[in-house]
């Protein structure tokens, strides 16, 4: 049996540096060795003790990475999920004002 799953408005937004929508950040050398993900693509931000940390968002998954251009899907019982810009446009209906 296929089904269409029920339409569900949510509230997308790109990922920017310092606007605090992150859940945490976990340092880069950690993402690398522990061998989570390929981490080329990979927010990566370098603070003033020189460690370089990426930014995750906290799923029932564990910790998903946010890469350059990504978005941040935040659904209406508060739940987040990260989103690549290549993905995005082609699982949510782009609203006009969108970039």
């Amino acid at each position: 049996m296929k089904s269409r799953r029920i339409p569900v408005e949510v509230d997308i937004k790109r990922y920017e540096v310092g606007k605090g929508i992150e859940d945490g950040y976990e340092r880069l050398h950690d993402v690398v060795t522990k061998g989570w993900i390929v981490s080329d693509f990979l927010v990566k931000i370098q603070r003033e003790d020189g460690t370089i940390v990426c930014p995750y968002i906290s799923t029932k998954r564990g910790h998903t990475f946010i890469g350059e251009g990504d978005y941040i899907i935040t659904y209406p019982d508060g739940v987040r999920n990260v989103c690549g810009a290549d993905k995005v446009w082609k699982r949510y209906e782009k609203p006009a004002d969108a970039e």
